[in-house]
């Protein structure tokens, strides 16, 4: 199946696929979610989120940079399994969340939308939004897979 008929058989999915990528350039902006003006990964996915729902379920509040370091919690992956449905990584669709590790022993830093299972766009520091795909380097780094909840029927906000 294409990405393209994936997405037509997945409405959010394609949604969230075309939001995603309509933030495409925006700059990187340390704990930015303004389309256009900066973002970080975080940002993306919150303004992506609140673009297709309407509003955020929480707001992170102010990050450091080194966040995830100096946490003994994994933050990302704890708040991605409150509001999202995990699912196995072999699993990947257009649409998905994406979260990534560093190294193994840290926690999750890294988030990121599947565009098409082999592509994914995300912003880091020192680039604009991009698409990148989605290479053994990047697959070896996945913490989890989630699918963004449902719309509940006349209303905007997720199940």
């Amino acid at each position: 199946m294409t990405a393209s008929e994936d997405a037509q058989l997945r409405p959010l999915a394609s949604l969230i696929v075309a939001e995603a990528l309509s933030w495409l350039g925006t700059p990187y902006r340390h704990q930015g979610s303004r389309k256009g003006i900066g973002c970080d990964c975080l940002g993306l996915v919150l303004g992506v989120w609140h673009a297709v729902y309407g509003a955020v379920p929480e707001r992170p509040g102010p990050y450091a940079p080194d966040w995830a370091e100096a946490s003994q919690r994994d933050l990302l992956l704890e708040t991605a399994r409150r509001y999202c449905a995990e699912k196995p990584k072999t699993a990947l669709l257009a649409g998905d969340l994406i979260l990534f590790r560093w190294r193994p022993h840290l926690p999750a830093k890294h988030a990121a939308i599947a565009v098409e299972p082999e592509r994914f766009i995300h912003a880091y520091q020192g680039n604009a939004v991009i698409v990148s795909a989605l290479v053994p380097q990047w697959r070896g780094r996945i913490a989890g897979v989630f699918a963004f909840p449902q719309i509940s029927s006349g209303s905007d906000t997720p199940l």
